[in-house]
């Protein structure tokens, strides 16, 4: 047994290889409040208002939102209210995304702070529980069991212990958006998701000045390269909750149960039987705990955002039975994460929170390529795990991104049905299991083959897909401005007549259309008929636009040598230089400047890119380029899993290298017959010599110059300026060998070296706010905060300012002949 002090109350964590699963959950459960993860406030609109909260019974909730007086101090009237029934995820898991709507004809307004409040009422068939004999608020809910003590930390910044929040400002120089991506929990350095609190805590009481959004880039948790200690715990939580064992489908007549298979102990299995990728790279570590059952990705959630069902103490050596060579250096990890998970539970209570996925909310290498999804979707295993994550992922994530596909009779609510009924059948339900799979997106089984089925896409593949297959896309309007979000995973492009090796599109010619075509005209409809006045545009991308010069180099050689899995090959758009061409053309096709949000990498930075075309200079001049439009990208990873190749580029170590300014022109495809044997974009080094390739279309083609232009420039990240003091962790690391380890690190941590001027490799958290006038350039900026390497409870920030107005007079002047004798074409 291992005792737990959790804010107020005690558990005793009984693992369920010692008890029957009925003995351990009611033990266990009795102990825990009703609110086992939550509240977290999800979209947020002026007539709208969604908060998720996962219950450990079945209740109907009501959500209610309060204007505030006396700057959120006072709470007055009830503006917004609405109710909603839980859906039984398991025996003692229930989940729901309540959404508010207005009373009478309120609406909320910007520049004004609102508190919300929720009301658990016990079902018919939960009534007889002893701690729901009454209906119970959100403060008593999270203090359950009845009676008991206080949680220890509010999920409040006010006296009136609500939670709080703001809409998106009316003047655009005070949104603050937030955002970030990659929480591995055992991963290395402090996690930078909680520093959120931190920043609210000093501006909770001002509308216009506390954070407004968050946007959660892509690996919010993360099937693979899961920690021993947390497979464990998240194995025996999973099952617990769900009261029953998911039999996994390891070949034809062949199942097993996720407990079966230890931590530490699954890299084989999920390679041979499963088909994941995680391992290949020569290292099985990263897949020796992988998640396999729909409980064990339920769990990963639920303790990533809540510290309800940790326990006090995880044992520094593996309980008797699981071998692993690594535990005690996770287990500490683990610790160090669980000790400020309070704080990530107050801030996505009062913080509006939007997510989408990448790679790791699945598995490595999520439907990196063609190759990947005949491989792992072809094999049971997989398929049945993918599915799992997928359905997890729309319980836990999408449910709160679009709430009104989840309204009665959408396609959300006949999934979180069909989960419910597959769930409470212990999995045998296979009408609703195939419901599922059908509404997550996943492609129909060829049954000569056993292969995923796809389809054709103008010149590309996408798997096939259920007509009502929910969309993960998704796009959030303020008053000034609007998000794009993308699904750049299930809706890729896979070349029909290349290697299933091949890099996709990251979007498919359909996608393209549904996810920024449709959403931008959309915008601009709204903008002229006067119901909206959005002014900025961001499009939150989960991989990268582009990468150091350095990634890019090793990309293209795995590419040659066929190691697509080594490095992501095929995750960053500027790999397929077609569609990184066609996402440029579409985005400046609407607006004149977008700013883009990113993840994925593990390190922060911002670029800027001037892009100017033909095809939108001024009438009359068909050989002209237009004035450039302007793209910023900025990129906030990881919150946690800084490695020892970005925390090196951190230092002053990558000025060795800096990235130098890049310089790309290109033709539409109608124009390529004139260029033999060239792609659809060429890369200019004007300072090194020979003018061969494409640049004879502009010499012997003076008719067709090439089409559009970009060029490209990293931003140097400013002199690191201290923010405020955070508690230290009181972890402590014991032996001779550590505290060797300290001194050697002490000479690395210095203030000097760690001050580099490119990126920022340490886990990180970005808040994005903008400079915004009519007389003057209009200016991005990113403040990238981490914690100091020589002084730990020191937070620091760097900024990135990023002008969104290009200079027509810069040094990537239009392509056309008088600069060609400096040009030379790659």
């Amino acid at each position: 047994m291992i005792d737990s002090e959790l804010g107020g109350y005690r558990m005793v964590w009984i693992p369920l290889s010692d008890h029957p699963i009925g003995e351990a959950a009611s033990h266990r459960l009795s102990q825990l409040p009703l609110v086992l993860a939550g509240p977290m406030l999800r979209r947020t609109e002026p007539g709208a208002v969604t908060v998720w909260v996962a219950l450990k019974h079945a209740c109907e909730v009501t959500l209610q939102v309060y204007a505030t007086q006396e700057q959120g101090h006072e709470l007055d009237r009830v503006l917004l209210a609405g109710t909603r029934e839980t859906i039984a995820i398991g025996q003692h898991l229930h989940i729901v995304a309540v959404t508010a709507t207005p009373v009478a004809s309120n609406i909320l307004t910007p520049d004004r702070l609102y508190a919300y409040n929720l009301r658990f009422s016990p079902l018919e068939s939960a009534a007889q529980e002893d701690d729901l004999r009454l209906d119970c608020t959100l403060l008593e809910a999270l203090q359950m069991p009845f009676g008991s003590e206080e949680p220890e930390h509010s999920i409040s910044y006010f006296q009136h212990r609500l939670p709080t929040f703001a809409l998106p400002p009316s003047d655009l120089n005070h949104l603050k958006i937030v955002h970030g991506s990659c929480r591995k929990p055992h991963g290395s350095g402090p996690d930078a998701l909680p520093l959120l609190d931190y920043l609210l805590e000093r501006n909770s009481h001002d509308p216009n000045t506390r954070p407004h959004q968050l946007f959660l880039t892509g690996d919010q948790i993360y099937g693979d390269d899961v920690g021993d200690p947390w497979l464990w715990l998240l194995t025996d939580i999973g099952d617990a909750l769900l009261g029953w064992q998911e039999p996994l489908p390891v070949e034809k007549g062949r199942v097993l149960m996720a407990k079966h298979c230890s931590p530490g102990q699954r890299s084989q299995l999920v390679e041979i039987k499963a088909g994941f990728t995680a391992g290949l790279r020569n290292h099985p570590e990263y897949a020796k705990s992988h998640l396999l059952s729909f409980g064990e990705y339920c769990a990963a959630y639920l303790l990533a955002w809540s510290p309800v069902l940790h326990p006090a103490r995880i044992p520094d050596e593996p309980p008797h039975g699981l071998v692993g060579r690594s535990w005690r250096r996770e287990a500490s990890a683990i610790r160090k994460f669980k000790q400020q998970l309070w704080r990530v539970r107050r801030a996505l209570a009062n913080t509006p929170t939007y997510t989408v996925f990448d790679d790791h909310d699945i598995s490595d290498d999520w439907y990196l390529n063609q190759a990947w999804c005949l491989r792992v979707l072809g094999k049971p295993l997989g398929r049945r795990v993918v599915q799992n994550g997928l359905q997890a992922y729309a319980l836990f994530q999408a449910w709160g991104n679009t709430p009104e596909q989840f309204a009665g009779g959408r396609s959300g609510e006949v999934l979180v049905r069909a989960i419910a009924h597959w769930s409470a059948s212990q999995g045998r339900d296979t009408v609703a299991d195939q419901t599922i799979a059908a509404l997550v997106g996943l492609p129909p089984t060829n049954p000569y083959t056993g292969l995923p089925q796809f389809q054709r896409d103008g010149e590309a593949l996408i798997l096939d897909r259920d007509p009502r297959a929910l969309d993960w896309h998704y796009t959030v309007r303020g008053d000034r401005h609007e998000v794009v979000v993308l699904d750049t995973r299930t809706w890729r492009g896979y070349p029909a007549d290349e290697s299933p090796k091949a890099p996709p599109m990251l979007l498919s010619p359909t996608a393209f259309k549904r996810q920024l075509q449709t959403p931008l005209q959309e915008g601009d409809t709204l903008n002229q008929s006067g119901n909206s006045h959005v002014d900025l545009t961001l499009v939150v991308a989960p991989t990268n636009l582009v990468h150091m010069r350095a990634i890019d180099w090793v990309q293209q050689w795995d590419l040659k040598q066929g190691n697509v899995y080594q490095n992501d090959v095929g995750d960053a758009w500027n790999l397929h230089k077609g569609a990184f061409a066609a996402l440029l053309e579409v985005l400046f096709q609407w607006r004149d400047r977008v700013v883009v949000l990113s993840g994925d990498i593990h390190y922060g930075y911002a670029i800027q890119l001037n892009y100017g075309s033909r095809s939108s200079a001024p009438t009359g001049q068909p050989t002209a380029i237009a004035t450039p439009q302007v793209l910023a990208q900025l990129t906030s990873s990881a919150f946690k899993n800084a490695e020892w190749k970005t925390q090196i580029i951190h230092t002053r170590i990558k000025a060795i290298a800096p990235e130098p300014p890049q310089y790309w022109i290109g033709w539409q495809s109608s124009q390529l017959k004139h260029l033999p044997n060239a792609t659809v974009a060429q890369q200019i080094h004007a300072r090194w010599g020979n003018s061969k390739k494409a640049w004879m279309a502009a010499i012997h083609q003076p008719a067709n110059p090439p089409d559009w232009y970009y060029c490209l420039t990293w931003i140097k990240r400013q002199p690191a300026q201290s923010v405020l003091r955070v508690l230290p962790s009181t972890v402590t690391q014991r032996g001779w060998l550590h505290r060797c380890i300290r001194v050697i690190t002490w000479l690395w941590r210095n203030r000097w070296l760690q001050e580099g001027n490119e990126v920022v490799g340490l886990n990180n958290l970005g808040e994005v706010r903008f400079h915004w006038s009519e007389v003057e350039p209009k200016t991005v900026i990113q403040d990238l905060y981490w914690r100091a390497p020589w002084q730990p409870q020191q937070v620091i920030s760097s900024r990135f300012e990023v002008p969104l107005t290009a200079d027509p007079d810069e040094s990537v002047a239009a392509p056309h002949s008088s600069s060609i004798a400096e040009g030379a074409v790659t």
